[in-house]
């Protein structure tokens, strides 16, 4: 793993059940440089820098994965929908173009 980046789960709704359908929301703090725009300051070309893939886990078990584009917006929100199998918890590992790896989770606790 490289430096490591702010980021954030959330689950809406916030309250919820085993067997409900739940939205999780990931942010991530990354500059999602394309490779094309120049350094105002030294006229240079900034090199290229996206988040290139990314997988939601469930105890270790993917539900969903993406391939992600350098044309993504800079601080990345990635939304996916859930059915809840009951307590455990959510991962989100992601990997950039340069092999920066990163990951972020958050426990998954069903009322009722």
């Amino acid at each position: 793993m490289a430096e490591a980046r702010k980021s954030m789960i959330k689950f809406k709704p916030k309250k919820f059940k085993a067997g409900d359908t739940i939205k999780v929301d990931f942010i991530v703090i990354h500059p999602m440089e394309t490779g094309t725009r120049k350094d105002k300051k030294t006229g240079k070309i900034k090199p290229a820098k996206f988040i290139d893939s990314i997988t939601f886990s469930f105890d270790g078990k993917p539900f969903t994965s993406m391939k992600v584009w350098e044309t993504v917006s800079t601080n990345p929100y990635f939304s996916v929908n859930m059915k809840v199998p009951g307590k455990g918890k959510i991962t989100v590992d992601y990997t950039d173009n340069t092999g920066e790896k990163n990951s972020k989770s958050k426990k998954l606790k069903p009322k009722g």
